[in-house]
């Protein structure tokens, strides 16, 4: 097959598997142009399906570094340090931001914690020297816990 009778690339255009930038600008003005039949559907379907994957794991990478930070925080009282509260803090922003520009991500916020969690539990465990087993399995954390458990810094003496 050659590139003119190609599915991956409009006569004239990129290869989606060659060029991702080019192609991906193509696509766009070809649907802009109303010119559908043209346009490579499988492949922006797959890249649609990409585009959403990737918020879910800005959800999920936020929350992971909550429960990290969170789990250093309980489990090295110590330690504390002004790092740990900013990134908490800076986290849950992140977290409000991601789920108010894609509310579809509501209904998978628990299983995207529940993911979080697992790696947070291995990376604390990595992080603090401590045995993974001193971290509970499942997350101790609830919802409202991650998102608005007081973290006080500078610590109370």
């Amino acid at each position: 097959m050659d590139d003119r009778t190609n599915p991956a690339r409009p006569v004239g255009g990129a290869r989606y598997d060659r060029d991702l930038y080019t192609w991906a600008l193509e696509q766009a003005a070809l649907l802009r142009a109303g010119r559908i039949t043209e346009a490579d559907a499988l492949n922006i379907a797959e890249e649609l399906d990409d585009v959403g994957n990737e918020q879910y794991d800005k959800l999920e990478s936020a929350l992971r570094l909550i429960l990290l930070h969170l789990l250093k925080w309980d489990h090295q009282p110590q330690r504390r340090s002004r790092s740990w509260h900013g990134s908490i803090a800076v986290q849950r922003k992140h977290v409000l931001q991601v789920l108010r520009k894609n509310p579809g991500l509501k209904s998978v916020a628990h299983e995207a914690m529940i993911e979080a969690y697992e790696t947070a539990r291995i990376e604390a465990a990595t992080q603090t020297a401590l045995e993974q087993e001193t971290f509970a399995v499942d997350c101790p954390y609830s919802w409202d816990e991650i998102m608005d458990r007081p973290i006080a810094w500078p610590p109370k003496e």
